[in-house]
């Protein structure tokens, strides 16, 4: 223990009642002469690791064993009950005293002033706690469509998920897009059926909604007792047992675990056999070790079957992705909560069961991605990092793969959501908070040095036979970061005075940081600072922030949203660039064509004809390259990027001693005339469009969307509710929320997700373009 100088540094000493109701006076001692300090913002019960007299080793508290580490987030459409699950998943582990709840703004991972206010969850927050002797780092992620970037991030880092559903809605628009999320990242997960409490909630429903839509094949772990008002507990299918929690326990703690008995629940008996006698036979058809088992000893009576050996099947079928669990409860009525807790230590994989195919490179050396960056404004940026391999300590210079830089980290933390608690040290399989890394960002490498970095690459590159190829691969893994969507809405934002320009910068410079999904720039044109964000919520929120963080009443313009262009036929230009600069001739001519592509592609596709390849050197190639794609950046209609355009360079001839620059001028210039004599074609974005209304709305709901350019494909029915399914511009659904509340008294929700990009007809064009000149 005496390593262990300061287990943890913040602004108050822990009070000596605390430690009274903790420890026993031998190890109070210790922890005096260890100075324990923490932050007691909110009324925490306990250290995690120190819950309730049970007392572990301080370094047991910090660094559990790998094997007892689970790295999980909980997933779901918006008003799916994530945060209020992460709240009750806080109160039994001991971490809070008090249950929190969303609509009273006094949740633990909901902190920011804009997600209390609005009762949504924007950032995604990190909570540290333990179950059971298992340590547990729990990520809640954002719903809504416009922090979609959120979700992936953390996606990234995690081992394995909790997907919460709506019991009465079932799979919904954002539950499909986190889900595909998930599958890219080859995440484990397992399905908590929430709000079983509510009118309308209908497991069956539910269960078949995962099956259809997700094509997912889902194992029945649980059954509940009662629906709706009448939903009292749950049944475990796994050991038979029956959980009834107290009605009239306030938070849920009380519960009993009873034994299905023939005398006493002889109809529910035969129903949960049945349940235990399919789930056996479906885990056994994923799994060939456990069909062997029951087969061999079990093939007669499948009630023999003991409890742990179908646990452990289950474990392993879920670590395979091939069949996800099913547990069901009402977090908000406090229900199931406790049997969610215990599956995810049960089914979850630890971070040593997830097989990331870089470490073997590492050698145990650190390897580490910054996953996600805060700004505070006592500490500056904080960085989270999840740390794969090797062991990060205070005081430690570490080499930014990305970056090409190194830096020290000053302070390690654990991060409970806005609480933090200061360590000395954490090794692999943990998610870390640091202090005093400047110049890291969401997505990069983090290593021990740089010589460490090299031997890996070296590693990676002696594993293929194919060297040139590996290469490219071990630098794609070395380097696995985040992709960023582009951004589709648009907007000026102005200080409150020229003198102010500079603050806002800073801020917008904090806020990129943040959030790699923000983008800002100049409008060469006008000079003024132009936000880009991923929809009117993201903005709205972003605008908050600069006012309430950083004491900036900035002005925000019309939002507008971002068009592409593109050209429909072939054309050829020739542009010759000929200037004097002190006694130095630059000559450069150019003679280039522009064609469409017929399949989409952001960036122009850029072709040599044989004759100019042959001489090109390396700095002149990409001096023609930076050249072509500044070009595409500004269209000749809209002045917005130009996509799927392939540019072949027939010919070019360079005077001795021109430069770069003057190479990358004329060929941009060349480009640009091209484009001009060209025809042309805006492209907008189309919206994938969900909307849940009820029968007696659904015909002025389909009238308005006719009127937006609205294309619906197809109307379901979810229980007693219309599910509208189709697409429609991004230009004609803004501010759509405010009428649809209108038009359906407040009783519609609706989901919006960018599809793609499509060619707007010629009257709708010529109708914008007029707009933007201003003569209409």
């Amino acid at each position: 223990m005496s390593n262990l100088r300061i287990f943890a540094v913040n602004h108050k000493k822990i009070s000596s009642l605390h430690i009274n109701n903790m420890c026993s006076s031998k190890i109070r001692a210790s922890l005096k002469r260890l100075r324990l300090h923490v932050l007691l913002g909110r009324n925490y019960s306990s250290l995690p690791g120190l819950i309730g007299n049970d007392i572990k080793s301080l370094h047991s508290i910090i660094n559990p064993p790998i094997a007892k580490i689970r790295n999980i987030g909980i997933m779901a459409h918006i008003d799916a009950g994530k945060t209020t699950t992460t709240e009750r998943i806080l109160y039994y582990s001991g971490y809070t005293r008090s249950l929190g709840d969303v609509d009273d703004g006094d949740t633990v991972t909901d902190f920011m002033a804009q997600e209390r206010e609005r009762g949504i969850t924007i950032q995604s927050a990190a909570v540290t706690f333990d179950w059971k002797g298992y340590r547990i780092n729990l990520i809640d992620t954002p719903g809504h469509v416009d922090f979609t970037l959120e979700v992936e991030r953390c996606l990234r880092v995690l081992d394995g998920a909790v997907a919460v559903f709506d019991a009465s809605a079932g799979v919904e628009a954002q539950t499909l897009t986190v889900w595909r999320q998930a599958d890219k990242h080859k995440i484990p997960r397992i399905c908590f059926l929430n709000k079983m409490d509510k009118i309308g909630a209908s497991f069956n429903y539910a269960v078949e909604s995962i099956r259809e839509k997700l094509k997912a094949k889902p194992l029945l772990l649980q059954l509940p007792i009662g629906e709706g008002k009448t939903f009292k507990g749950v049944v475990d299918v796994v050991s038979k047992e029956k959980l009834l929690w107290n009605p009239n326990s306030d938070d849920g703690k009380d519960f009993e675990r009873k034994p299905l008995l023939e005398m006493s629940d002889p109809e529910l008996l035969k129903e949960i056999t049945e349940a235990r006698n399919a789930l056996i036979e479906q885990v056994a058809d994923l799994d060939d070790e456990f069909a062997d088992l029951v087969l061999g000893e079990f093939s007669e009576n499948f009630d023999l079957l003991p409890a742990e050996k179908l646990q452990t099947a289950v474990h392993r079928v879920t670590l395979a992705q091939t069949a996800v669990p099913v547990l069901c409860g009402s977090a908000l009525k406090n229900k199931g909560v406790q049997p969610l807790l215990d599956a995810i230590t049960m089914y979850l994989p630890s971070p040593e069961e997830r097989n990331y195919e870089f470490l073997q490179w590492y050698k145990g050396d650190l390897c580490a991605l910054a996953f996600k960056v805060l700004h505070d404004k006592q500490r500056g940026p904080l960085v989270f990092l999840r740390i794969y391999s090797g062991m990060i300590k205070r005081q430690l210079a570490i080499h930014n793969i990305n970056g090409n830089c190194t830096e020290r980290i000053s302070r390690l933390l654990l991060p409970f959501a806005d609480q933090h608690v200061e360590i000395p040290s954490l090794t692999a399989g943990n998610i870390a908070l640091t202090v005093g890394l400047k110049n890291t960002a969401t997505g990069d490498t983090i290593v021990s040095s740089k010589s460490s970095a090299l031997a890996a690459c070296r590693r990676a590159e002696r594993e293929g036979e194919k060297k040139h190829r590996q290469s490219n691969e071990a630098e794609r893994l070395l380097l696995a970061g985040v992709e960023i969507p582009e951004p589709v809405f648009f907007c000026t934002i102005e200080p409150p005075s020229v003198a102010k320009q500079p603050d806002l910068d800073h801020a917008l410079k904090c806020l990129q940081r943040e959030d790699p999904s923000l983008k800002v720039k100049l409008d060469p044109d006008s000079g003024q600072t132009i936000l880009c964000g991923m929809g009117e919520l993201h903005i709205e929120i972003i605008h908050d922030r600069i006012k309430r963080e950083y004491g900036l009443e900035t002005y925000l313009g019309p939002l507008q949203v971002a068009y592409r262009e593109t050209i429909l036929n072939s054309v050829r230009a020739t542009d010759t660039l000929d200037r004097t600069l002190g006694d130095r001739r630059h000559l450069v001519t150019v003679e280039l064509e522009a064609k469409s592509l017929e399949t989409s592609s952001l960036l122009p596709v850029i072709e040599y004809a044989a004759s100019v390849a042959e001489d090109l050197s390396q700095a002149s190639r990409e001096a023609i390259e930076n050249g072509l794609h500044s070009a595409c950046l500004q269209g000749p209609l809209l002045g917005s990027p130009i996509q799927d355009v392939a540019i072949t360079l027939h010919s070019l001839v360079i005077h001795p001693g021109t430069s770069t620059a003057m190479i990358s001028a004329c060929v941009s210039r060349c480009l640009q005339k091209a484009l001009k004599k060209a025809d042309k074609q805006i492209l907008e974005p189309l919206m994938n469009l969900e909307v849940t209304v009820t029968r007696d709305y659904l015909s002025p709901v389909l009238a308005d969307l006719a009127q937006r350019r609205g294309n619906i494909q197809e109307i379901q029915t979810r229980q007693d509710n219309k599910v509208v399914i189709g697409f429609v511009p991004l230009a004609e659904i803004m501010g759509y929320s405010t009428v649809l509340r209108t038009l359906t008294s407040g009783s519609a929700t609706f989901a919006l997700e960018l599809s793609d990009y499509q060619a707007m007809n010629p009257q709708d064009q010529s109708t914008l373009l007029s707009q933007r000149s201003g003569l209409s």
